[in-house]
């Protein structure tokens, strides 16, 4: 497959995308982190921690993930910070991911961005928490929920709501993008890869 091709084939799962992801995120300090971590196992059910190695191929919409236990191929809409995306996620072999990266790689889409993180995961009511520890980025909180098209605001909105009941102040976009734009240009040398 060339990559006109490849680009067109994403571009028609794009257009069917159904599943819109709605998240509501914030940095957080250490102390945070533990206080979270100790009200989360009281107020909500732990479901794993996983540590996660992600690659964002020629974009940040689509990427490549591994966790402990299987690869994922991941193309989500719109821009990375987004509160609302559509996504899909194919679910593979473990041992595929490193197929996935030298496939794209041959395909031209180069890895721009790795992510190394360790993630707890709750279920919160019905909504996902994820406490991250992203090595080289920082401590973040995020909680998730999908819906349909048309309540993506409404569904945000209670998510931040959520926040603030556990007294998370909610980090402003223009700070991720900060960030991320640093870790974009400096990942390699963080990760030391």
């Amino acid at each position: 497959m060339e990559k006109s091709q490849l680009r067109k084939f994403l571009k028609m799962l794009k257009g069917s995308m159904k599943n819109i992801e709605i998240e509501a995120r914030s940095f957080i300090s250490s102390n945070q982190y533990k206080n979270l971590e100790k009200k989360l196992n009281k107020v909500a059910k732990f479901k794993k921690e996983i540590e996660e190695e992600t690659a964002y191929c020629g974009k940040e919409d689509i990427w490549i993930r591994r966790d402990d236990k299987f690869s994922y191929l991941i193309l989500k809409s719109g821009k990375i910070h987004d509160n609302f995306r559509d996504e899909i996620k194919i679910r593979l072999k473990r041992t595929d991911f490193e197929k996935l990266k030298d496939l794209f790689a041959r395909l031209g889409f180069n890895i721009n961005v790795m992510w190394l993180r360790k993630r707890k995961v709750y279920d919160w009511k019905g909504t996902k928490v994820f406490l991250d520890d992203t090595r080289g980025y920082g401590k973040i909180i995020e909680l998730e929920k999908f819906g349909k098209v048309g309540e993506e605001g409404i569904i945000h909105k209670q998510l931040e709501e959520r926040l603030k009941s556990l007294g998370i102040k909610i980090t402003p976009k223009k700070v991720f993008e900060k960030k991320f734009k640093y870790y974009k240009n400096n990942w390699r040398k963080i990760l030391n890869i």
